[in-house]
């Protein structure tokens, strides 16, 4: 993770794809939201979706995913450069959560995140709160995730 300090407003971070199969969209589901038209194909056709298509918590939960493992990449490339990693979290939730256009099987979604705003924390003086907007788009650039987050990112400690 980039410290604080490196992090411009309009920084975009392309966190990676992930492909929807039918298998995983109904196993998900299964889990966590057992609605008919994402656990079942031929319900699915009958709804006002026509098809099976991913919860809107799956959509959001395999950025979640992406995050964590380009992240991990981007910390590990950090290290074996000799640089210094910074500490985030805890991340301070959502706001303005849309599930824009249904995901279907098949579908293929990029994700990015776009910073939107950067201020020195008060109650944390050695952290700084990024702002992103983070998005999805299917494989025909149609958008059908979008969500505001703010999270704490440690600030780079000066060296007496």
């Amino acid at each position: 993770m980039k410290f604080f300090d490196d992090i411009r407003i309009g920084d975009v971070v392309m966190t990676g794809r992930h492909t929807f199969t039918a298998g995983e969209i109904k196993s998900f589901a299964t889990r966590f939201d057992p609605q008919l038209f994402h656990v079942d194909e031929e319900e699915a056709a009958r709804s006002h979706f026509g098809a099976l298509c991913a919860s809107g918590w799956h959509t959001a939960s395999a950025w979640m995913r992406l995050m964590v493992d380009y992240r991990r990449a981007e910390n590990d490339a950090a290290r074996a450069r000799g640089e210094g990693v910074a500490a985030s979290g805890p991340a301070l939730g959502f706001r303005d959560l849309k599930w824009l256009k249904p995901v279907y099987a098949g579908d293929a979604i990029d994700y990015k995140s776009e910073v939107l705003e950067v201020r020195a924390s008060n109650s944390r003086p050695g952290f700084g709160l990024v702002t992103v907007l983070t998005s999805g788009a299917n494989q025909n650039g149609a958008p059908v995730i979008s969500f505001v987050s703010t999270t704490f990112v440690a600030r780079r400690q000066e060296k007496p």
